[in-house]
């Protein structure tokens, strides 16, 4: 049967991106948010004092920028605007010294201990020369033969090497391998794990082709981008609305569930097969996040200044220290010098915050649905890096793995990655069907689905590019 109307459940990027995919073809599309405000994690807010934006989830979007299918879209012409801070990566170290990724390997490399600077460049180059190709089959399901077998085989032999393991083998120099190690680490599964380095290697990869930027005015006018261009479309969306069960919804021939594989469950009920349901009981929840969103008085104080010219920063002394972290956040233990991903967005975008003033975040990888309150050790952490920092906070506001999961369901138990990034995970994921259900007319599309975590829209795309050749499109 044609494809002529869907429903979609949640306005995050990935539901927008189903919603826009379908809009194009001529569907008739309806959009359905459970909060007042659209965007989930991609949206930005006043949560500690009048006049400082503070981005709920994502911040930095080196996944976004390369999207196929956000860069095909004309979100400029819709108030989108990139903005590539000068480097795009820190990695401070306790005597002072830092490590940065800038965008050309050479400017890169400079920084490096002499005996590390052939290493780096002969690591990244492959994947910088194949860098199109590349993307393009990962941010696509895993499941099948790849448009671009050479690149991918480039890719993927060292990708499914654990992180700990390739880092060791590439580099001798304790700092070198903790600046890989902490680009590996947003995985959120454990270093010694298969397939950990392939995060890693992209987002390396990611710096010194299509860089890590931020968005003028906070992640949320990317969501509001996309929502203007929808409704350009004719597509219609309803904030405020959450959805319970099927029979909340308006007939139509396919629904879209941008959510959690739990809320799939708990909306559809018995539309899905109990076989389907045991299948979902079965995918792994990964580990939740800890955040802190800062205002403060100034810039952070880094001993390094260097670090200033990044808006990104990872925050873990070595190799050995960011492994731990990562294994016990994954494994429900406790590190009390967590590995630290921090975000200063206002260096470079001054609508952030009042003016001289500033706003960062920053969260660290904890047990799934944990309650427990890292402020001190995160807070800790940064002063080790950035000492007096501390002195410069106007105002905090800390969100533990289990209010992230209260305030937006699709962060269950708080994990930012909808679901576990194993190697059978990244692949069969939530489940052999991938974006299908047992359902012809429910779909899945969130970060459950191929490709993850990550704000790029293509777990949304590939999904309604499934519904509308099942439906003879």
């Amino acid at each position: 049967m044609p494809l002529r109307t869907a429903n979609i459940i949640g306005s995050g990027p990935n539901g927008l991106a189903a919603a826009i995919t379908l809009a194009q073809r001529g569907v008739s599309v309806n959009v359905y948010e459970r909060n007042q405000t659209l965007g989930g994690a991609c949206s930005t807010a006043e949560i500690t004092l009048p006049g400082f934006q503070h981005d709920l989830g994502a911040s930095a979007f080196p996944l976004g920028v390369c999207s196929p299918f956000l860069a095909s879209l004309p979100l400029e012409q819709h108030g989108l605007r990139w903005i590539e801070p000068l480097a795009p990566l820190a990695h401070p170290f306790v005597d002072g010294s830092a490590l940065l990724l800038e965008y050309s390997v050479d400017a890169t490399v400079a920084r490096m201990p002499a005996r590390e600077m052939a290493s780096w460049r002969h690591f990244v180059d492959p994947f910088i020369r194949h860098w199109p190709e590349i993307i393009e089959d990962i941010l696509h399901p895993l499941l099948g033969l790849p448009q671009h077998p050479l690149a991918m085989i480039r890719f993927s032999l060292p990708a499914a090497l654990p992180a700990a393991r390739l880092s060791r083998a590439r580099f001798r120099h304790p700092h070198m391998r903790a600046l890989f190690a902490g680009c590996a680490a947003h995985s959120v599964v454990p270093l010694s794990m298969l397939g950990s380095s392939a995060t890693g290697i992209l987002l390396s990869s990611a710096a010194h082709t299509t860089g890590w930027p931020i968005v003028a005015g906070g992640a949320g006018n990317l969501t509001q981008a996309m929502a203007s261009y929808l409704r350009s479309l004719g597509g219609r969306i309803e904030t405020g609305c959450e959805i319970k069960a099927l029979q909340d919804l308006p007939s139509s021939d396919a629904t879209f569930f941008d959510t959690s594989t739990e809320a799939l469950a708990r909306i559809s009920g018995p539309a899905l097969s109990q076989r389907y349901l045991s299948s979902l009981e079965r995918f792994r929840r990964g580990p939740g996040i800890f955040k802190l969103d800062w205002a403060l008085s100034g810039p952070i104080p880094w001993k390094n200044p260097e670090c200033l010219r990044a808006a990104t920063v990872h925050l873990g002394e070595s190799l050995e220290e960011i492994a731990r972290s990562e294994h016990a956040a994954f494994y429900g233990g406790e590190t009390d010098k967590p590995f630290v991903l921090l975000v200063q967005p206002s260096l470079f975008d001054p609508s952030r915050a009042p003016e001289g003033k500033h706003t960062a975040w920053a969260y660290c990888h904890v047990p799934a649905g944990s309650k427990i309150d890292r402020t001190e050790l995160i807070e800790r952490q940064v002063e080790r890096f950035a000492p007096g920092f501390r002195d410069l906070i106007l105002a905090r506001k800390a969100s533990s793995a289990a209010e992230l999961s209260s305030w937006n369901p699709n962060l269950a138990c708080g994990d930012i990655s909808g679901g576990a990034m194993t190697v059978r995970q990244m692949v069969l994921r939530p489940t052999r069907r991938l974006y299908r259900t047992s359902n012809r007319s429910l779909y899945l599309c969130s970060a459950s689905t191929p490709p993850g975590g990550g704000v790029h829209g293509m777990c949304g795309h590939n999904a309604a590019l499934e519904a509308l050749e099942d439906h003879g499109f």
